[in-house]
């Protein structure tokens, strides 16, 4: 055995970090009985080392890529271009030489015919493909040949794709280094890729096979198409042939050469029945052995399958876990709460705990997300309907996703039954919640939610009391503890009741409304500047902040470039710093608690980083002019006054109009004191997640002290238990750390389905077909108007750069999203529906909206023209 090359048979995933994904893997697949892989060697990663990474001019050339950006592709074409001259024209030692030859005469001689290819260390990994960034060489014969494509492998590690996509993905240009896999060539009948899951729907059950006559190469490159077979547990489900009328051969001489299919063959099924079934069970093999789903290429060669690659599927969402064989279906929290982000370790323990003292189950966590398992529901012929209509409300998409799953007859049979949790409101159950919500709706007493708020805030200042100066285990004690009181809070039926009232009353009003008078969506403008809405507050409240900054130039000019860490040091030190600490402060003493993602318990509150909310204070400067916070307030009241007394108006001139009106006035007013109660439950959990995140963080920051973990932040990758172990102990093995922080950023690049089942496979919800203008964008009208205007499309509300008159374009809103409610005339979301948050305050706002409205951050280019059809649900392009 050398130092430079290694045989597969002494190749196991152990190797890895010497021969690559690509080799790791073709060593595993080597020791499996039954699978036929062609013989061959790695070149490894050591050989790269001693010819490339020690060149000085070529690691100079290396050093020249720090800096350069994905998209400067005229400044990585040279550079890279200078790389790979110099790499190819390296000389290769003797001993490697030497090595190369002597393991191609153990394949029968240095003129056997080989294929040569790329394996980067980062290539075929459970977390990264890397598929077909560097280059592979077909039918190379000869040991000059052989050695000369080994250093255009290497080469290859900097071709234009590799180099832009290291730097898209933020991988070291030193960290990946390069194997190269030397096998027999195999000069196949046919060939193909296995993958044992369905790669369109996810469907862990479903193989699917493509196959094409001659070499894989031609249709993976798209020189013609190839056929496709799904199979299912021993039967093929469906076939798609494909007319093919060229095949790429393997020449003599070396290299190959395209050929025609002759006409009898260019429309015949590729590979016969047994032989698809056969590839199929050797597919789950391979699958069962690596214990993951596959990629796996494949030859048929001599009336046998010549296994050539496996590589786990890098793209299939997790499947949260099942194990009574039964099927189920889960669905997104995520969704549902506009928080579609994969939660820190910590963040997930205490959304399971809070979860806990209410008595239910947070659900499954797959790919670091919650997933409600909704089969009980689903099978319960109450509680099914109950639960399609609430998550209309929430969002349509998930809805029809479940109605989908139920047309599958055969699916839903086999669905789990079980207790549902849809009538779980805690000790006492729903009765309670009923008294309350009758007396309130009869009594439509305007301090009951005042009353319910200061309720609940004299127990956050009790919490902030009783936590003061504890620490260790007393502290993460007094925390769970807390979590009593939350529950409690969370199943108070007088506050429960006060949330459903004011949506039941929206509902009521859009119903009536539309019914008698024809007018949809009538409450939109009955809930604008509606009592008590604290996350409609919170972007109102900002444009106070920045009256008192637009005051002072040094200040504004300050907050151009303020950081984080010395934010208040710096705003001191300028004229009229004081002042705007002071507003600053009082804002976040009110609103600080949150931030983008905020049920996560890890994410930063803008009282942590307040330079956060420093472009929406820039952003409210350049498009308000001073006092425009009482000025909206003061018009929404009035367009919420001159609603109701216009339907007021036209229902009294109906038959039986004195009734109506006399029932739509106390709706109307149930509405402007109950619907901003809503918003407020989630920002009550929000008061105690920075309570205890303020004092967690001063014991992270002790066991930085200690020396037991490297920063603060490190204990966002442990449970809330393991943190509590770590604090009493100091001990801690670091490698859960690195491993779960790696988990996590491959979690967080995955697009988490709204509904997916316990085979796997993600159900999208379609529209109902419905009339729409030639080319619109459907969604789900959620506050009604039409408005025209520049579309921004933002991922963050660190980019938000906008304008008066810009219209909002994201994936979804929380609450911490108001302040940018403040500054546009309308707003589209791919995820939501009419009672979810971003939907409440643009309603509080009388902003057009539209939600539900699928890829629409990819679909709607920034800068484009768009109108948004509130009131119909759709949005154009013009």
């Amino acid at each position: 055995m050398s130092a430079y090359v290694l045989g597969l048979h002494d190749i196991d995933e152990t190797r890895l970090p010497l021969v690559g994904g690509k080799g790791a893997n073709l060593g595993e697949l080597s020791a499996i009985r039954g699978v036929r892989v062609p013989r061959g060697f790695c070149v490894t990663t050591d050989a790269y080392e001693q010819v490339v990474e020690r060149d000085a001019s070529v690691s100079a050339l290396i050093g020249g890529l720090t800096g350069l950006r994905a998209d400067d592709r005229a400044g990585i074409a040279a550079a890279c271009a200078r790389l790979r001259a110099a790499v190819e024209g390296l000389t290769v030692p003797d001993e490697i030489r030497r090595d190369i030859e002597r393991n191609l005469g153990d394949m029968g001689g240095a003129d056997v015919a080989c294929a040569v290819r790329s394996s980067a260390t980062a290539e075929d990994l459970p977390s990264s493909s890397f598929a077909g960034q560097q280059d592979t060489y077909l039918n190379v014969r000869g040991a000059e040949a052989v050695i000369d494509s080994v250093r255009r492998c290497w080469a290859s590690l900097f071709t234009d794709r590799a180099v832009a996509y290291r730097i898209q993905n933020g991988f070291d240009h030193r960290a990946v280094r390069l194997s190269v896999v030397v096998q027999q060539m195999v000069f196949p009948e046919a060939s193909g890729i296995l993958f044992t899951a369905d790669p369109v729907s996810a469907n862990r059950t479903v193989v699917s096979i493509d196959a094409g006559f001659g070499l894989g190469e031609a249709f993976v490159s798209g020189l013609v198409n190839a056929d496709n077979y799904r199979v299912r547990a021993g039967r093929i489900i469906d076939r798609k042939i494909a007319a093919q009328t060229k095949e790429l051969r393997a020449l003599p001489s070396g290299g190959t050469e395209e050929l025609p299919v002759e006409p009898a063959r260019q429309n015949a099924q590729k590979l016969g029945d047994e032989q698809i079934l056969l590839l199929e069970r050797l597919g789950r093999e391979i699958e069962a052995h690596f214990g993951r789903p596959q990629d796996i290429e494949w030859a048929l060669y001599d009336g046998a399958f010549h296994i050539l690659q496996s590589r786990p599927i890098t793209t299939l969402y997790p499947v949260p876990p099942a194990h009574d064989g039964k099927n189920h279906v889960y669905v997104s929290y995520g969704h549902r709460q506009m928080m579609t982000d994969a939660f820190a370790p910590l963040g997930l323990s205490f959304f399971s705990l809070l979860h806990d003292k209410l008595g239910r189950t947070a659900g499954a966590v797959a790919g670091n997300r919650f997933y409600k398992d909704v089969s009980a529901e689903l099978t319960s012929v109450w509680a099914r309907p109950a639960t399609l209509k609430s998550l209309d409300q929430v969002d349509v998409l998930m809805a029809n996703a479940l109605r989908a799953v139920l047309r599958r007859k055969e699916f839903a049979a086999g669905l789990a039954r079980g207790k549902t949790s849809m009538l779980d409101f805690g000790e006492g159950g729903v009765l309670p919640i009923v008294r309350h919500y009758l007396r309130l709706a009869r009594e439509d007493d305007p301090g009951v939610v005042p009353d319910l708020i200061a309720r609940t805030e004299a127990t956050v200042e009790r919490l902030r009391s009783e936590i003061a100066g504890k620490s260790g285990d007393e502290l993460f004690a007094c925390i769970i503890d807390d979590h009593d009181v939350l529950a409690e809070l969370t199943f108070d039926p007088r506050s429960v009741a006060a949330a459903f009232l004011g949506i039941q009353s929206v509902n009521w009003v859009n119903k009536h409304m539309e019914a008698w008078l024809g007018e949809k969506n009538a409450a939109d403008a009955i809930a604008q500047s509606a009592d008590h809405n604290v996350v409609a507050a919170m972007g109102l409240d900002l444009l106070d902040v920045a009256d008192a900054v637009r005051e002072h130039p040094d200040v504004l000019r300050y907050l151009e470039t303020a950081r984080c860490d010395t934010f208040y040091e710096g705003l001191a030190a300028c004229a009229g710093g004081a002042a705007v600490g002071d507003a600053v402060r009082g804002y976040l003493d009110t609103y600080g608690m949150h931030c983008a993602g905020d049920i996560d318990l890890t994410r930063t509150r803008w009282s942590e980083d307040p330079t956060l909310l420093v472009p929406l204070v820039l952003s409210d400067i350049r498009n308000f002019p001073p006092g425009e916070r009482r000025r909206k307030a003061e018009q929404g009241r009035a367009e919420a006054e001159r609603a109701m007394n216009d339907l007021l108006a036209r229902l009294r001139e109906l038959p039986g109009g004195a009734g109506k009106a006399r029932r739509a006035a106390r709706k109307m007013s149930l509405i402007r004191h109950f619907i901003g109660y809503r918003e407020y439950s989630k920002h009550a959990l929000l008061l105690r997640y920075e309570i205890y995140k303020r004092a967690l963080m001063k014991e992270a920051a002790g066991l930085v002290a200690r020396g037991v973990v490297k920063e603060p932040e490190d204990v966002y990758f442990l449970s809330i238990e393991e943190f509590r172990k770590v604090v009493n102990t100091g001990e801690l093995d670091y490698s859960v750390i690195t491993r779960r922080r790696e988990e996590h950023e491959t979690y967080q690049r995955l697009t988490p389905p709204r509904v997916i089942t316990s085979e796997g496979e993600v159900i999208s919800g379609a529209y109902e077909p419905g009339a729409l203008p030639e080319g619109a964008l459907a969604g789900i009208a959620v506050s009604s108007g039409v408005v025209e205007g520049r579309a921004r499309v933002i991922h963050s509300m660190a980019e938000a750069d906008l304008e008066d008159g810009d219209i909002l374009v994201t994936v979804f809103t929380d609450p911490s999203w108001s302040p940018l409610f403040v500054s546009v005339k309308g707003v589209v979301m791919e995820v939501g529906g009419v009672m979810t948050h971003g939907a409440v305050v643009a309603r509080e706002y009388g902003l057009p909206a539209v939600v539900g409205v699928e890829d629409a951050t990819r679909r709607i280019k920034d800068g484009q023209r768009i109108r948004v059809n509130g009131a119909e649900g759709y949005v154009e392009i013009l």
